[in-house]
């Protein structure tokens, strides 16, 4: 399908590294609120560079890489949908529930898809841990835990300021990640509790960064903990932070009646499970059993024209996507009420990707 990115911020070369190696995907055009920005990829890439509003009209595109800050993600992405493209949107899936359920109406209304990012438990790292949990290697599954912490994007963000804005803190941006992960290997959720404190109002962007000695206000929580319980009975913590200098909190591990499980970081596409189980000698390095090897950003968008292509469903597909945001937008909300949040939304498990295989396979 002919392919255009709106929106040329800091993620877009990630996914334009990976464009030539995904063969459903022929790239045409460019567009981002900067004509000169959008005209200098345009220039690298040999295609057109367009105006959001051009994009949309164009009728030679047919599916949009949504690649805009998170604020105009829902309303950007109603707008090409009715305009009749398919699209992959970058995270976060929404700002507010109401955009959520607004965008899956407007996908259906108009006969178009949506694919969400984020695409990294498409890889080998979270696929072969996935394959492990299913072949009953650590039994039935009984609790996990996620963590991310840092001190904060604005030490190398060359444009920091939405990450403490809405649609941003640490749950939203990073926490996206292990919790799709997590509905992955495990399943939906049904229910959440949590905590979140904002540790200042203001930050300063450090020496040597980017934006060195501007002052960001910060609009949102910048640490946050929950308590997850999934419909199968597993419980799961997580905790996201801008407010750590430094951790050795395991990124994802999974605990079952008869093995824990090391899982990689489920902000990269690889990496190599760790397994224990009982009786053992210590832990084990699994090699790779599923997932598509050496994957980049934009293997998502390419696994989800496969999916037009061929009517079934995506694996990073809407209602995954919704599902996960209502989780992370519960957890704060829980937070803010002090009180058990009940999920309304679910999804399937996406399905599996078998080893060796390519996303525009079928």
């Amino acid at each position: 399908m002919r392919l255009a990115i709106l929106g040329l911020g800091n993620i877009s070369g990630q996914y334009l590294a990976q464009l030539p190696a995904l063969r459903n995907l022929e790239l045409v055009a460019v567009a981002d609120l900067r004509p000169d920005v959008a005209q200098a990829v345009a220039d690298r890439q040999g295609v057109r560079a367009l105006t959001p509003e051009q994009l949309v009209a164009d009728p030679q595109v047919e599916v949009v890489l949504n690649l805009t800050t998170p604020a105009a993600h829902a309303p950007t992405t109603i707008e090409l949908l009715r305009a009749g493209k398919h699209v992959y949107q970058e995270k976060p899936f929404a700002l507010t529930p109401d955009e959520a359920t607004a965008m899956l109406s407007a996908a259906r209304e108009a006969g178009t898809r949506l694919g969400v990012a984020p695409d990294t438990v498409l890889g080998t790292g979270v696929q072969t841990a996935r394959a492990i949990i299913d072949a009953g290697e650590i039994g039935r599954p009984v609790s996990a835990i996620a963590a991310f912490g840092c001190p904060g994007h604005e030490a190398w963000h060359p444009n920091p300021a939405f990450y403490y804005a809405a649609g941003g803190g640490p749950m939203l941006d990073m926490g996206v990640y292990y919790l799709t992960a997590l509905v992955t290997m495990l399943g939906p959720v049904e229910a959440v509790v949590g905590m979140a404190s904002r540790t200042r109002g203001e930050r300063l962007v450090p020496d040597n960064a980017p934006r060195e000695g501007e002052t960001i206000q910060v609009e949102v929580d910048t640490h946050v903990q929950a308590l997850l319980r999934h419909a199968n009975g597993a419980l799961t913590t997580v905790i996201t932070s801008f407010d750590m200098t430094a951790s050795t909190l395991p990124h994802l591990e999974v605990h079952g009646e008869e093995g824990s499980l090391q899982v990689p970081d489920p902000n990269g596409f690889g990496g190599s499970p760790r397994l224990f189980t009982h009786p053992s000698t210590g832990w084990v390095e699994v090699a790779d059993r599923a997932g598509f090897v050496d994957a980049g950003r934009g293997y998502g968008a390419s696994d989800l024209v496969s999916a037009i292509e061929h009517g079934r469903e995506p694996r990073q597909g809407a209602d995954l996507g919704r599902h996960v945001f209502e989780v992370m937008d519960s957890i704060l909300a829980s937070a803010h009420a002090d009180r058990v949040v009940t999920i309304q939304s679910s999804c399937e498990r996406p399905a599996a990707v078998p080893l060796g295989s390519m996303p525009f396979d079928s």
